[in-house]
């Protein structure tokens, strides 16, 4: 008997191991599925295609790592790539996404006007479509519009120079030129008219005058955005208009690198001297170099985007159209594309000179305090 119970024993503890290996491998089945499981959810969010205009504007760096990590992280596959504002090279680029069936395009556009027939293109194969920043004219295949309230920007550009003078306490007259975006870029004529709303009066009034004359989007637009293009452009003004020694008391600019180009023509002239003072000079984007100019005088102002909340406004967009939700949007009244009124959402911009740099662009996170030494 005890034989034969020792046996019954064994075959107990044998039995014993079996379902704990049986519940080992269960469990080990369970996880590896599981994570099966989640590859395979992680692999059908699919490929979204970012396309952005340039590498030269350290904003557009910025704006496309912060859009690739966030969407990264929302667990698609990112495309992203930069055109240094060719046009067809964007164009190719974009068509090269909708091939290797991206399921979503984020879409900084060199000339918003250019790309109606790769749109369609998209379209036809169920491609949403986000413009990033700057509107897509001309197309009804633009789903979405992510960006920062333009308009305000240019507000807040006319303001800071009106606060730089000291006006209206100190009357003037101040002589001011203007100096808008790109003429392809939509944005710069929302950029130009919001400045112009708070400035105009003051011209008409007298206050400010434009001693060059060249007032208008078609006459002070700087194509591409291009620095070396506003230099140019300043200095034929200054041999013009101020050879005869009058003073040049107030420039808008309405981006970081034209303002630095703006500069480098004042400065050819002898202007950041104790006997002239530099102008004050607006801006955008907070760039690092503006910024350091504006803490040594040189820029007045510049406008504080923070792409990073753009970055993930549009991620959160892109993710909810995609996994079926409903998209967030603030705004389906103001962009018209000339061919629909693309739904949007605008972010709040913040002007910024050297009285809160520290708090808003280093405080912020955005740039750290050891970039501007």
């Amino acid at each position: 008997m005890s034989r034969t119970g020792g046996n019954a024993g064994c075959d107990f503890h044998k039995g014993e191991i079996k379902v704990k290996i049986i519940k080992t491998l269960v469990g080990a089945l369970a996880l590896g599925l599981a994570a099966m499981t989640y590859t395979a959810s992680a692999q059908e969010k699919g490929l979204v295609g970012i396309a952005m205009p340039t590498k030269s504007s350290l904003r557009w760096i910025s704006d496309g790592n912060e859009l690739k990590a966030a969407l990264e992280s929302k667990g698609y596959t990112v495309d992203l790539q930069y055109a240094e504002d060719d046009i067809p090279n964007q164009l190719a680029q974009i068509e090269n996404m909708v091939t290797k069936d991206a399921k979503a395009l984020v879409v900084a556009s060199i000339d918003g006007t250019t790309l109606s027939a790769v749109l369609q293109q998209a379209a036809d194969k169920g491609v949403k479509v986000v413009a990033y920043d700057r509107l897509i004219r001309d197309s009804g295949n633009v789903d979405y519009y992510t960006t920062f309230d333009n308009f305000k920007v240019g507000v807040l550009q006319a303001e800071s120079i009106l606060k730089g003078l000291g006006y209206p306490e100190k009357k003037g007259p101040f002589n001011i030129e203007l100096f808008g975006g790109s003429p392809d870029d939509n944005n710069a004529f929302f950029f130009y008219d919001g400045a112009m709303s708070v400035l105009q009066p003051l011209i008409d009034k007298g206050d400010f005058v434009v001693k060059s004359g060249q007032t208008g989007m078609e006459k002070v637009g700087t194509l591409r955005w291009d620095a070396a293009v506003a230099q140019a452009r300043m200095d034929n003004i200054l041999s013009a208009n101020y050879s005869d020694g009058s003073r040049v008391d107030a420039v808008l600019a309405p981006y970081d690198g034209l303002s630095r180009g703006i500069i480098s023509s004042l400065r050819g002239v002898g202007y950041g001297s104790a006997e002239q003072p530099w102008p004050i000079i607006s801006g955008q984007d907070a760039e690092v170099p503006s910024v350091k100019a504006i803490i040594t005088g040189e820029q007045y102002s510049t406008v504080f985007k923070d792409t990073r909340e753009l970055a993930k406004v549009t991620a959160n967009l892109v993710d909810a159209v995609l996994s079926g939700g409903k998209p967030e949007i603030n705004d389906e009244k103001t962009y018209n594309n000339g061919v629909k009124v693309v739904p949007s959402y605008l972010l709040v911009p913040v002007s910024v000179d050297k009285s809160n740099y520290e708090q808003i662009v280093v405080g912020s996170g955005y740039i750290k305090a050891e970039d501007l030494k």
